[in-house]
């Protein structure tokens, strides 16, 4: 069974080693791979080598830390691989971000910052992840390191990691992703909405360059997300005293998301079918105007900003009494379970980053490169989209197996008249 896995890398691989040319760089890389992929609780460098006597720790170590190679043409090919795996119109692109406990504060990009995985503050390395997901299958597009303020206002220690010099200016996680979705679009990868969590969605700018770009997307916001009634007017008050006004104004306050909720119609809405039955939740939904336009000062309010672009606000209310609240500019016609559905498939990225971690080592890399890391992120992405191929073509013979069965069955018992 090992040597089918081996032999079935080998060939998957053959377009990616093609972009390699060096023959020794084109043993390594199916070498890494595998390691990464076969048995063994440590998934760094010096262990893989030691479990077989076909590698040595130099050459591998050389290949990921020091070889010079370009990672865009095998990054290209796995982007294309996962488009013909899971990419259309119905697909999801998802941005998220995982950590790395480290120790130490040699490793690229290391600092002591939140680590959504811990639930708190801890040192740790950050990577924002980009996923291509159709249904329940996802594939790893993207990982890329964010670089904390601690470390872009360092440039010596920024060189002594050898950051490129294209990536050392700050950059928030938002910043970054919208760079990872430009290089998805102009790669030509399918997807139809844009997913991500709280983190990313509680950012005005993030949200305006996914609409400027003409993409839908549904993301999490904090409670206190301000917006307006969908039907809010712009008047041109009359001054009391002073200067007269020169700008219009809403004719309503913005409320927070919570609040603009509380008196709406919460219902029941089952979205897909899990493997315990129909997955259900509380909830409540109505267009509005999200409060993220240019600020201005409205009276006695003091600043506010403008209503901008219309939108859904989503409540979710869980079972364990939490709620959640979300914005998405999918249409204003899109059916309830159809814009839940697509909030809650965000889910999918988190058991791809586990699986990552757990399965192919993505937390094992012990280099202090910014190059050495960023190589092994694509080797661990490379692993898993060949294992997500594996799953699809297995659960594809065996319904195939299935229909055959039946149909088999059928024609030994044919309904009918009699």
């Amino acid at each position: 069974m090992e040597e089918d896995w081996q032999r079935d890398l080998e060939h998957w691989l053959e377009p990616y080693l093609q972009k390699l040319g060096n023959k020794t760089r084109r043993r390594m890389c199916p070498a890494y791979i595998a390691g990464l992929i076969g048995p063994g609780d440590r998934k760094s460098i010096q262990p893989m080598a030691a479990r077989t006597d076909a590698l040595s720790y130099d050459r591998l170590h050389h290949f990921i830390g020091a070889g010079i190679w370009d990672s865009a043409p095998l990054e290209a090919t796995l982007w294309r691989q996962a488009d013909e795996l899971v990419g259309g119109d119905k697909a999801w692109l998802i941005i998220d971000d995982t950590a790395l406990p480290k120790k130490g504060k040699a490793s690229v990009g290391v600092a002591p910052q939140y680590a959504t995985v811990l639930g708190k503050n801890a040192n740790c390395q950050t990577l924002v992840s980009v996923t291509l997901a159709s249904g329940e299958v996802p594939v790893m597009l993207g990982l890329r390191l964010y670089l904390p303020e601690s470390w872009t206002s360092d440039t010596a220690r920024m060189e002594r990691a050898g950051v490129p010099e294209d990536f050392q200016a700050y950059r928030t996680k938002p910043d970054i992703a919208i760079e990872e979705i430009d290089r998805v679009i102009a790669a030509g990868v399918r997807f139809g909405c844009v997913l991500a969590d709280a983190g990313y969605g509680l950012s005005a700018p993030f949200r305006q360059a996914l609409s400027a770009r003409g993409l839908h997307w549904a993301v999490g916001i904090p409670r206190h997300q301000k917006v307006y009634p969908a039907d809010v007017q712009l008047i041109f008050p009359v001054a009391g005293r002073g200067r007269p006004r020169v700008r219009h104004v809403p004719d309503v306050k913005s409320r927070a998301a919570h609040a603009m909720l509380e008196d709406a119609k919460w219902r029941q809405v089952s979205w897909r079918r899990g493997t315990k039955g129909r997955l259900t939740a509380r909830f409540a939904a109505m267009r509005v105007r999200i409060a993220d336009g240019a600020p201005q000062r409205i009276g006695a309010a003091g600043a506010q900003h403008m209503p901008g672009e219309e939108a859904w606000l989503v409540g979710e209310h869980r079972s364990n009494g939490e709620r959640k609240y979300y914005l998405s500019n999918l249409p204003a016609d899109t059916a309830i379970k159809d814009v839940a559905g697509a909030i809650k498939a965000r889910w999918i990225c988190e058991q791809a980053h586990q699986q990552l971690k757990e399965e192919l080592g993505l937390d094992h890399f012990e280099g202090r490169s910014w190059t050495g890391l960023h190589r092994h992120l694509l080797m661990t992405m490379m692993a898993y989209a060949f294992l997500q191929t594996r799953r699809l073509a297995q659960a594809g013979r065996k319904k195939k197996s299935l229909w055959t069965s039946a149909s088999a069955d059928h024609a030994r018992h044919p309904t009918g008249h009699h």
